[in-house]
């Protein structure tokens, strides 16, 4: 399977621009035969654009969430569109299965080749260091997958990496690739550098993280979007200006290498 990673130029705030890029970026990986396509941590609104989140929150229903199920099944290719910022109370009046509470939530969801939507993931561990998010946002409880091209598919988003407890849940569940989509700053490169490479080596399966690129007030994105193979082995990566990352990935190569080496097995129960 040839998974891309869009790794966009993010504008705080200008949603039409940044959905458009998303969708020529999409066009553009499957030109080049991409399988699957993930775009970076609110990608439409911009992360650190704390004061459009009200103003741009959508459902899942949504414009920025329709037009993306479109795109997926007119050019019959695997997406996860990112995340956005989610008006909880909007889904629920919409009649679609959200968490009890209201408010918004950062969330990624996931599009099968026909467009359907298969799985929504609300980011579970909000960031608060330099960040509104703990602020204006609801934490997620739920970690679904989805079964894609003979991968077991998990998504996580950004902060987090750091907790690699929730990357041991996803295992527990079967999952051979997770997708994380990203909105991490400088300076912190090491650490991006870093904890998804740890959570490929400890997990013994596929991790890739989108990051997005641009500049605000007092940020600016690292980009460095990479896939990491079972072994902890980058496949692909690229610097912090707008790009495509793409690697061709295979479900066996999860079963071979955690035959190898059974790590896993010699966990205390």
């Amino acid at each position: 399977m040839r998974l891309a990673l869009a790794q966009l130029d993010v504008v705080g705030g200008d949603t039409d621009g940044n959905l458009d890029r998303a969708v020529q970026a999409i066009d553009r990986a499957v030109e080049r035969g991409a399988d699957l396509v993930a775009l970076p941590e609110l990608f439409n609104v911009g992360y650190f654009a704390f004061d459009s989140y009200m103003r741009e929150a959508e459902s899942l229903d949504g414009a920025t969430l329709s037009r993306l199920a479109e795109v997926a099944a007119d050019r019959n290719v695997g997406l996860l569109a990112g995340s956005i910022v989610e008006d909880l109370t909007a889904s629920h009046d919409a009649g679609l299965t959200v968490p009890s509470a209201d408010g918004l939530a950062n969330t990624a969801v996931f599009f099968d080749r026909d467009g359907r939507r298969r799985a929504v993931y609300r980011k579970q561990h909000l960031f608060g260091y330099g960040s509104a998010e703990t602020q204006l946002l609801t934490p997620g409880e739920r970690l679904p997958t989805v079964e894609f091209e003979g991968f077991t598919l998990g998504v996580t988003t950004c902060y987090d990496l750091r907790f690699p407890e929730l990357y041991r849940e996803l295992t527990e569940q079967g999952v051979t690739l997770t997708l994380v989509p990203s909105a991490w700053p400088y300076p912190r490169v090491e650490h991006w550098q870093t904890l998804p490479r740890a959570r490929a080596i400890e997990n013994l399966a596929y991790v890739a993280v989108v990051n997005g690129s641009g500049d605000f007030d007092e940020q600016t994105l690292l980009g460095r979007s990479a896939v990491y193979d079972p072994w902890g082995t980058p496949l692909a990566t690229c610097g912090d200006d707008p790009a495509l990352v793409s690697a061709e990935i295979a479900p066996e190569t999860v079963a071979e290498v955690r035959s190898e080496f059974p790590a896993l097995d010699d966990r205390w129960e």
